[in-house]
């Protein structure tokens, strides 16, 4: 994918979908609709079997660009609203393992696109937060719901209500990032996490993002209802055959999936 500051580069069944806008990585509408095709690609790219999120060694992403909207009227947000919300969800939608590797700062905008991987990695001096309320908004690409479905209703609330920064160890605590490490091997770790799944069962994956995904959306009784579904699906794949083959005949975690 080529675009002016968002790029995709694949590398060993790695996807990372790279934000690069001098200074601060500022979320503009032109990075949204960048963002969204990034999305779409990793998508749909049979060679990227896990997606890293980053915005470089210095900062991931310092929020939307405020600048851009400043003059924006209610109308003019209210046409917007969908695309502001559309590549969040596209980059949550994604139907493989996402990391999200935060380097500094991970605010507003940058923090609601952190929520939307499946695990974030985050430098020791990394911070965090949604600070939206200081500009007498709040969080309209789905902070609001994923950062509380995240670390829970009081404390998303709290944080939203003050819009404090969170730096890596109370994030860490409260459960905002699942990993804390070296500002310089953030990126790599989260590379070689995200490698470990270039030779898994692709539709297994899938379906335990869904479920998980999907489940939490609904009561516990429907998310069953989704458990019960995508397990007698994953019985059409080969890879299911090819696991249960080799595990009877060399025991766990010997399977050479197809992918298919």
């Amino acid at each position: 994918m080529s675009s002016e500051f968002v790029r995709l580069e694949v590398a060993d069944g790695v996807g990372t979908i790279r934000l690069d806008r001098p200074k601060m990585n500022a979320i503009s509408f032109q990075v949204q609709d960048e963002l969204l095709a990034a999305a779409a690609e990793a998508t749909e790219r049979t060679d990227v079997r896990a997606v890293v999120l980053w915005g470089g060694e210095r900062v991931f992403a310092a929020g939307n660009d405020v600048k851009e909207m400043a003059e924006k009227s209610y109308v003019d947000m209210v046409d917007r609203g969908d695309r502001l919300q559309a590549p969040i969800t596209a980059i949550a939608r994604i139907p493989k393992p996402v990391i999200a590797a935060v380097n500094g700062y991970a605010l507003g905008g940058g923090c609601e696109l952190a929520l939307a991987a499946d695990l974030r990695f985050a430098a020791e001096d990394a911070v965090l937060g949604q600070p939206e309320v200081l500009l007498g908004i709040i969080p309209g690409a789905g902070g609001t719901q994923r950062l509380a479905r995240l670390v829970g209703p009081s404390t998303a609330k709290e944080l939203m209500y003050t819009g404090r920064f969170v730096k890596a160890d109370e994030a860490l605590r409260i459960g905002l990032v699942d990993r804390v490490l070296p500002p310089g091997e953030v990126y790599d770790a989260a590379v070689a996490f995200a490698r470990t799944f270039e030779h898994a069962a692709p539709y297994a994956l899938r379906a335990i993002k869904d479920c998980v995904d999907r489940g939490l959306e609904s009561d516990l009784e429907t998310g069953l209802a989704i458990e019960r579904h995508q397990f007698a699906s994953v019985f059409a794949t080969e890879d299911r055959a090819i696991g249960m083959r080799s595990f009877i005949e060399n025991g766990p975690g010997k399977a050479e999936f197809e992918g298919r």
